[in-house]
């Protein structure tokens, strides 16, 4: 057998290359090594925080509409007037977010179809409450602890532990037979007051601001210096987690660091206004056009992925290391991490699928219609839903019909031959008005399709959703 030629290295570009001589890196050589550097190095900080930030978007997105930490919480249909990345459209939420500077904060549920969430403002999960946590629907008393919190906790209450000062609460209330006010009552019934009040502690007001249109997402900030502006403030506010401390020397390498100013200079500015941009550019990549083998929910080419990479633990940690990849997947399309969102068995929580592109692999196209099939019955113990977002703000799609959801426990779509079919397109479906959701040509869109309290039937393959299908 002939010997194959060894390839030899491709020419880099002119300005690519690094140049020395007797060891020394030439005057051009350095200035490109210490760009590259810095920029690698943003790129890899902005991905790993982009949680963080988003998180932040929240807090400052939901105060022009009436929240105070601790003072002020607003509740919401899930409505697509505001743009949130893909909340469910489901239940009405509570949006609640602490500050645990003065000490913990105890929440008290009734017992009741509630959900309930904790996230710290490094997006890492600090407790369940209500059906999916451990008082599991029958009412309980929670404390959220500040971060090194060491005192004794009073008996006869479930912890979570912060790694920061504020944390952010959602609690979702489900509707029942349809009945949304009952919902967004028993939300109001949850009671948040701190561990030792203080004399003249109120308690917190409820407002429905489900008629106001909000941003409560960083889109503003995402591509552009804000994003490191809004990075700042964090580090240089909240204790420092030891866990992320390599991650802080990235971002020192950077002139982002705690108990200094944030002065870039214009070379930096620069390097980190363009690392914003390709690491939003990765992140949408791998979010929509995922290269993992282990997304694919059904190995019988059917487009559906899971939403979620990492249905272990809730905190994307794998037996040996940190998923970083299913992380920013799942953080560059969503919010909050709880093991009762992610686990992939029967239960009480909920299962969520991903469906990005058609039966043929193309793109989900707003100017076009589809089909889908939903074989009946779904393995919901509560109830099931499919929800559309725009692919550029990850948020509910917000059209004239404003709608972006087919449920269950809403449009009830009839059955025939055992499956419902749902219509998605830009007109609607003679005869089906309760059963399309309107799109937007010229734009991408993407769906979850959610089951709440999925059945096993759910995981093992006995049942399946079809794709979607181009409809004439």
């Amino acid at each position: 057998m002939a010997a194959q030629p060894i390839p030899l290295p491709r020419p880099q570009p002119e300005a690519d290359r690094y140049t020395f001589k007797g060891g020394f890196p030439s005057r051009e050589t350095v200035q490109r090594a210490y760009d590259n550097a810095d920029l690698n190095r943003a790129i890899q900080a902005y991905r790993f925080f982009c949680p963080n930030v988003s998180i932040l978007g929240l807090f400052k997105g939901f105060e022009p509409i009436g929240t105070k930490d601790n003072r002020s919480f607003v509740i919401l249909e899930g409505r697509p007037s505001g743009v949130l990345f893909t909340p469910n459209s489901d239940t009405p939420y509570a949006a609640i977010p602490l500050d645990l500077s003065n000490g913990p904060i105890t929440v008290e549920l009734p017992e009741g179809p509630l959900i309930g969430v904790a996230n710290d403002l490094n997006f890492r999960w600090v407790i369940d409450m209500g059906l999916p946590g451990p008082d599991a629907g029958k009412g309980g008393k929670h404390v959220i602890l500040p971060p090194n919190y060491e005192d004794k906790i009073p008996a006869g209450y479930y912890t979570g532990a912060s790694t920061t000062n504020r944390v952010f609460l959602i609690v979702r209330s489900l509707p029942l037979k349809g009945e949304v006010k009952a919902a967004l009552d028993r939300i109001q019934t949850v009671k948040v007051q701190p561990l030792n009040p203080v004399k003249g502690w109120k308690p917190p007001t409820w407002t429905n601001v489900t008629e106001k249109s909000f941003d409560a997402t960083p889109l503003q900030w995402e591509t552009n210096l804000k994003f490191w502006e809004a990075l700042h403030s964090i580090i240089d506010t909240e204790p420092a987690y030891e866990p992320f401390r390599n991650y802080y020397g990235e971002l020192a390498a950077l002139g982002i660091v705690k108990g200094k100013p944030f002065v870039p200079d214009a070379r930096m500015k620069s390097i980190l206004e363009k690392a914003a941009k390709e690491a939003n550019a990765q992140m949408r990549v791998q979010s929509f056009a995922d290269r993992r083998p282990d997304r694919v929910v059904w190995n019988d080419r059917r487009s559906w992925e899971w939403a979620t990479l990492r249905p272990e633990n809730g905190v994307f940690d794998a037996a040996t290391y940190a998923d970083l990849d299913a992380r920013e997947k799942w953080f560059f399309q969503a919010t909050f991490e709880s093991p009762a969102m992610f686990r992939r068995k029967a239960g009480g929580g909920s299962v969520y699928w991903l469906g990005v592109r058609d039966q043929n692999g193309a793109f989900l196209d707003g100017g076009k219609s589809y089909q889908l099939r939903i074989p009946v019955p779904v393995p919901a113990k509560l109830f099931w839903s499919v929800t559309v977002y725009d692919a550029e703000t990850r948020s509910e799609i917000q059209t004239k019909q404003d709608r972006a959801a087919l449920r269950s426990l809403f449009e009830r779509a009839t059955a025939k031959d055992n499956s419902v079919d749902l219509y998605f397109g830009p007109k609607e479906p003679v005869g089906k008005a309760g059963q399309w959701v309107e799109t937007i040509p010229g734009k991408g869109w993407f769906v979850y399709l959610r089951v709440y309290g999925p059945e096993e039937t759910a995981f093992n393959g006995s049942w399946k959703p079809g794709d979607f299908e181009e409809a004439e």
